[in-house]
């Protein structure tokens, strides 16, 4: 079983001179989902090499015993450091596609066309692809077999306008995860903040928060054991 996993490459959050980049709960609590279930895992970003970390997500409030252990993991580490370009993989190497967050996805994947090409032709292929948090927001551009948005019709999540208000970003980032879901057509569905909550709809999995992602990955696995 083999789990392609995408990266932001962007570094930036919008103009107020802060960093910003993958949130690291998002990364490691599904690489070890995958890892501690025998998956093989690629790592791939637009820009390959090493994505940028969000300095907060590696604060001491935010650590969590998989992203201590991932810290902790020389393997894990090297192959973070070492990301292929998103625009030389192929669907077709990999049996699902899961799309960790951060605010960096909003600014890079959300308009990269080799992301786009990947999510659409995954789907089409008949394999899942699953993203947390701000990453369901590079669904903005996909598109179903039909030219509509990819997620018209959907159940969906991912980080709510009310949990971008709490953490002060709502006027920095490019676009509200939660408003365009919902004005591609999405049924966005939410627990309450910070709350772990997944939804599958299909091959399409998304989940709401960094709380979330462990999940996601689990829901990922099952969906790929029954297939």
């Amino acid at each position: 079983m083999k789990i392609l996993m995408v990266l932001t490459s962007h570094d930036q959050l919008g103009d107020t001179g802060r960093k910003t980049g993958f949130w690291l709960e998002e990364l490691a609590a599904p690489y070890y989902v995958f890892k501690d279930a025998g998956a093989e895992m690629v790592l791939a970003s637009p820009k390959g090499g090493k994505p940028p970390l969000d300095p907060k997500s590696n604060e001491p409030g935010f650590q969590t015993d998989l992203t201590r252990r991932f810290d902790a993991d020389a393997e894990a580490n090297a192959v973070l450091a070492d990301t292929v370009r998103l625009d030389g993989v192929s669907h077709e190497d990999f049996d699902a596609v899961f799309y960790p967050g951060g605010h960096g996805p909003l600014w890079d994947l959300a308009e990269d066309a080799a992301s786009i090409k990947l999510i659409e032709t995954t789907l089409r292929a008949g394999k899942p692809v699953s993203l947390v948090c701000h990453a369901p927001g590079v669904l903005r551009h996909a598109k179903s077999p039909n030219g509509k948005p990819l997620v018209e019709g959907k159940d969906v999540t991912g980080f709510t306008n009310t949990e971008e208000e709490a953490v002060g970003l709502t006027e920095v980032v490019p676009f509200l995860v939660e408003d365009e879901l919902k004005r591609n057509g999405g049924q966005f569905l939410k627990a309450g903040d910070w709350e772990p909550y997944v939804v599958a709809d299909g091959l399409l999995i998304t989940g709401q928060n960094p709380a979330s992602s462990g999940p996601a990955a689990e829901r990922l696995m099952a969906h790929l054991r029954q297939a």
